[in-house]
């Protein structure tokens, strides 16, 4: 796997200390940051780096922004980092969404988004300013109760998706992974909130590819071993070399990172001719995820949704306790200093 360059820096408090310069940065699978740390986010940009802490063993590492080519940003609300986006155009640094839209207003199971009519405005609000390749709608993820059924899943996802009709080009989905984590299992207690059994997946999926039929969106499926080719299907990679061609061929830089034959000359390149390069797979996901390398600058217990079926937070207390301490000026998203 491809490792970051890394450089030594002065730190905000005139530490020369040593740094990591990725190409790509994901911004971020651990927290909601276009929703709640755009700001920061940004001021970190403009000041060259961040600060990043190790979920696991709680050590700093310095991330700077000096090669970073590409930011893939995830988000359940993309309204508050909209009038930032702006920078990264003048800068010619390439970004794109992964939008998780759902509807479980019903069930509570996300309970600090905002109402799914707003949500959607602001979907379409971003891709009419950044470009439909651009935002890729995700409902995820796919989560059954005593009094959600398959079918009225489908109904809430037949309404989104007849919403977003000339709005994305792509769907991607995944199975809710309840048994695997603890703390999921934890915020889900006072729900009947179940996985799907396999035999449900494979009546979804069909059902979803009858819905396709109006809509013709590419729709794939997000590190699940499920193979639904048959229903028009397919494995996704969120962090997806093959789209950063097809979005971002013109790149040198970004191309050559992936190792993009010809990447010299890539403006006379069809994406059709990138083959995916192995050794760019991340190997800090789990097996079946198919996202190429990437630095994740979030950090767990510091998003506000407060979604029950999240692995992200610990519990709502600790989230609070985070947010209390929030600073769009500190290297890190929450100032440790006062914790």
């Amino acid at each position: 796997m491809k490792s970051w360059k890394k450089e030594f820096i002065i730190n905000d408090d005139g530490n020369r200390v040593e740094a990591i310069f990725p190409e790509i940065i994901s911004a971020s699978r651990s927290t909601d940051i276009p929703a709640f740390h755009s700001k920061w986010f940004f001021n970190r940009y403009e000041k060259g780096h961040l600060a990043w802490i190790n979920p696991f063993n709680r050590k700093l590492q310095y991330v700077g922004f000096k090669d970073t080519r590409l930011i893939v940003f995830w988000t359940k609300n993309a309204s508050p980092i909209m009038k930032h986006l702006p920078l990264l155009d003048e800068q010619g640094v390439g970004y794109y969404f992964q939008y998780t839209l759902n509807d479980y207003e019903a069930e509570g199971l996300e309970p600090n988004v905002p109402s799914l009519d707003k949500r959607i405005v602001n979907f379409q609000e971003l891709s009419k300013q950044i470009g439909k390749q651009r935002v890729i709608w995700r409902f995820d993820p796919l989560i059954l109760t005593e009094n959600l059924s398959i079918k009225t899943l489908l109904q809430r996802i037949k309404t989104i998706g007849d919403e977003l009709l000339g709005f994305i080009e792509k769907l991607v989905i995944s199975f809710a992974d309840i048994k695997a984590y603890r703390k999921v299992q934890n915020n889900l207690k006072a729900t009947s909130a179940r996985e799907f059994s396999v035999k449900e997946v494979e009546e979804f999926a069909k059902e979803l590819q009858g819905l396709n039929k109006n809509w013709g969106y590419d729709i794939s499926t997000c590190a699940e071993e499920f193979k639904l080719e048959r229903f028009g299907i397919k494995h996704n990679r969120c962090i997806d070399d093959e789209l950063i061609v097809k979005l971002f061929r013109r790149d040198k830089k970004l191309m050559s990172f992936l190792g993009y034959e010809g990447a010299e000359q890539a403006t006379l390149f069809s994406e059709d001719e990138y083959q995916p390069n192995p050794k760019l797979k991340d190997k800090g996901q789990r097996a079946v995820c198919g996202c190429i390398i990437s630095k994740d600058v979030g950090m767990y217990n510091t998003c506000n949704h407060l979604c029950t079926y999240c692995y992200a937070n610990s519990s709502e207390n600790v989230v609070k306790k985070h947010l209390h301490h929030h600073d769009s000026n500190s290297e890190t998203i929450i100032n440790l200093e006062n914790l």
